[in-house]
C-alpha cells in the first residue's frame, strides 16, 4: 500500500507563459469534462499561459467551457473500450484495438516529441493516455497523470482474451513508469506503475445557478420528482418511453444530443421534457445546473456524473454498465458520495422508475465530499515546471 498523501490547497498566482499539452481520452466525456475544470482553475493562476488539447474527444466540448484561449489538435491518444451500446463493452475488439495502437507506441511518440516541440511544451497532462507519458519522455519534460483509473488496470480485467497480446500490459506500464508524478481521483484502480502518487478530491462541475431558478425558466415541475437521464456519448433509445410519459408521479429531463426519443407532446403526458444542450447554453445554463435541478439521475456508473451529483447533492439511480473493471470501484464508493440505489435494466428499458426514484430519495443525505480537486491540481501543476 501506498502512503496517501494529505489534500491541500494553496492558492499560487504566476505570470509564466509555458505551454502545457492535456492529452486527454476520447473514451466517452468524463475524461474531457474534468480536464475542462482544471484547464480552467489553472487559466485563474496564469493566465498569460497557453494549453494544447491533444484528443479524439469532439472540440465543441472545450468550445462551450474553457475560458481561455487554447489550440485544439485533434488525434487519437488511445483507443479506450469498444462499446457495443451505452450499456456493454465488446472485449475481444477493446483489446484488438488497444494493442494494434500500443504496439506502435515508440514510433507515436516520437511523432508526438515533435508536436511537443513545436509548441513549446513545459509539461505535459494526461487523462489518462500512456502515450501522454511517452511522448513527455521523449521530449526530456515532466509529465502528471490525472485520473481515478489506468488503461493497464482496465485491460487486466479482461485476461482471458490478453493472450494473444502478452506485451499490452507490459507496454503500458512502462510509458506511465516515465511520468513524474500521478495525481489519483477518488474512486480509484490501477496506479501500480507511478512511483509518486498523491491523492486529490473530486474533480467536479458545480451548477451555476439555483436549482428553482433553472427549474422555472425551462417550465420544469415543482409537484413530483425530477429525473435527469444521463447516458453520455451512446446514448439510450430502447426505453418505453410511453410507459415513462404516461407516470404521473415523475418528470424525466433527456438531452437530444444523448437520445431522440422523437417529439414529446401532453398527449404522452407531458411529463418528459427534451432539452437541447447547445440551446440551453446560449440561455447561460450549462448541463451541470440540469444535474443541480434534477432529484435524481438516471445513469450508468461513471466518475463524471458521481462527481456531477456530489458536488450538486443530487441522488443518483444507477444501471449495470456490463464487464468494466471500474464499476466495482464506482459502485463500492457511490454510498459514501450520493444517495444512490440500483435500477435492474429490465426496469429500466420498461419504464418503472418511480419506485426507485421515491427509495433512493426517502434516504437519509450523504455529507457532501471535498470536490474542490480542480484548484488542488492545478496547484500542483504549477508546482511541475
Amino acid at each position: 500500500m501506498r502512503p496517501r498523501v494529505a489534500w491541500h490547497v494553496k492558492i499560487i498566482r504566476v505570470t509564466h507563459s509555458g505551454t502545457v499539452v492535456f492529452y486527454i481520452s476520447g473514451h466517452g466525456f468524463g475524461h474531457a469534462s474534468r480536464q475542462v475544470e482544471i484547464i480552467n482553475a489553472l487559466a485563474a493562476r496564469r493566465p498569460t499561459g497557453r494549453v494544447v488539447i491533444r484528443t479524439s474527444a469532439p472540440q465543441w466540448l472545450f468550445d462551450r467551457s474553457l475560458t481561455q484561449p487554447f489550440t485544439f489538435v485533434a488525434g487519437d491518444t488511445d483507443t479506450g473500450v469498444a462499446q457495443l451500446d451505452s450499456l456493454n463493452v465488446d472485449v475481444p475488439a477493446s483489446i484488438t484495438r488497444a494493442w494494434a495502437f500500443h504496439r506502435e507506441l515508440d514510433t507515436r511518440a516520437a511523432e508526438e516529441a515533435k508536436l511537443l516541440a513545436e509548441h513549446d511544451a513545459r509539461l505535459v497532462v494526461g487523462d489518462v493516455p500512456p502515450l501522454a507519458c511517452a511522448a513527455a519522455l521523449r521530449a526530456g519534460i515532466p509529465s502528471v497523470v490525472v485520473s481515478n483509473f489506468t488503461w493497464d488496470w482496465i485491460y487486466a480485467h479482461y485476461a482471458r482474451w490478453l493472450a494473444d497480446t502478452p506485451q499490452l500490459l507490459p507496454v503500458i506500464r512502462s510509458a506511465y513508469q516515465s511520468a513524474d508524478t500521478a495525481l489519483r481521483l477518488p474512486m480509484a484502480g490501477g496506479f501500480e506503475p507511478f512511483a509518486n502518487i498523491v491523492d486529490v478530491p473530486l474533480v467536479a462541475r458545480h451548477a451555476r445557478r439555483p436549482a428553482a431558478e433553472t427549474r422555472d425558466e425551462l417550465g420544469l415541475p415543482r409537484d413530483r420528482p425530477l429525473a435527469l437521464l444521463s447516458f453520455g456519448r451512446y446514448g439510450l433509445g430502447a426505453v418505453d418511453w410511453g410507459a415513462v410519459a404516461r407516470d404521473p408521479d415523475l418528470a424525466v429531463m433527456v438531452t437530444r444530443d444523448a437520445v431522440d426519443i422523437g417529439p414529446v407532446s401532453s398527449a404522452l403526458g407531458g411529463n418528459v421534457f427534451q432539452l437541447d444542450v447547445p440551446s440551453l447554453e446560449a440561455r447561460g445554463i450549462r448541463y451541470e445546473d440540469l444535474v443541480a435541478a434534477a432529484d435524481v439521475v438516471l445513469t450508468k456508473p461513471g466518475y463524471g456524473i458521481i462527481a456531477e451529483c456530489a458536488a450538486n447533492h443530487t441522488a443518483l439511480i444507477y444501471t449495470s454498465r456490463g464487464d468494466f473493471a471500474e464499476y466495482a470501484v464506482l459502485v463500492d464508493a457511490m454510498p459514501r458520495l450520493v444517495r444512490c440505489a440500483h435500477l435492474d435494466q429490465d426496469d429500466l428499458f420498461a419504464g418503472r422508475w418511480t419506485p426507485t426514484v421515491r427509495q433512493v430519495l426517502d434516504q437519509p443525505a450523504v455529507a457532501r465530499p471535498r470536490c474542490d480537486g480542480a484548484e488542488v491540481v492545478a496547484d500542483r501543476l504549477l508546482q511541475s515546471f
